[in-house]
């Protein structure tokens, strides 16, 4: 194994176990087997559990602006952006649920974990809310808190994205039919939300 692929391989681990199991969940020990390597390994790559965190909400957050991005270039206008961008993060909780989960996860882990996601993705949310703000502004949408908005779309979206357990309960059980059928409902539930009649 290469030295510039170990990290690469371990940060592939952790966001498969935190993704799944959880940071809390989630020994260096278990890690360091599960990638094949020992625990000093990830220790002198990532110093501490806490810096391999760090790094891997870093890659994450560029991974998931990467995809908004492309999203985006190849969306219209107006409403269009915004059913691009929960279709996008749809195929993504299809392609890569471990990704969302680690959302999820570091979410609840509050600080410093969540302050450093929030800051790395602080840019597209200000961007979307400017978006928001001109689309109301030309009355193509409804006046909202644009804010409000996004944050109830990015906690709608990887909840019912993620939260396999849930759905369960509530008698869906996800496969790829589901995930496409609850993309469909919350678009039209935006939709609805947003763009005047």
């Amino acid at each position: 194994m290469s030295r510039t692929a170990t990290p690469s391989l371990i940060l592939d681990g952790a966001l498969l176990s935190f993704g799944t199991r959880g940071y809390d969940g989630t020994s260096l020990d278990a890690l360091a087997v599960a990638v094949g390597i020992r625990k000093q390994t990830i220790l002198h790559h990532f110093g501490s559990k806490e810096g391999l965190l760090g790094a891997l909400i870093d890659r994450s957050a560029a991974e998931l602006s990467v995809t908004l991005e492309q999203a985006l270039a190849a969306a219209g206008p107006g409403f269009e952006r915004v059913e691009a961008l929960v279709r996008a993060v749809f195929r993504l909780a299809a392609r890569r649920p471990e990704l969302l989960g680690l959302l999820r996860e570091v979410s609840r882990l509050g600080p410093p974990a969540a302050g450093r996601l929030t800051e790395a993705l602080d840019p597209f949310v200000d961007r979307a809310r400017r978006f928001l703000e001109a689309e109301m502004d030309r009355g193509a949408m409804r006046p909202q808190d644009p804010r409000l908005l996004i944050l109830s779309a990015y906690s709608t979206v990887i909840g019912v994205a993620t939260e396999v357990e849930v759905l369960r309960a509530v008698g869906i059980e996800p496969t790829a039919r589901s995930l496409i059928r609850r993309r469909n409902e919350l678009l039209a539930f935006l939709r609805s939300a947003l763009v005047p009649d």
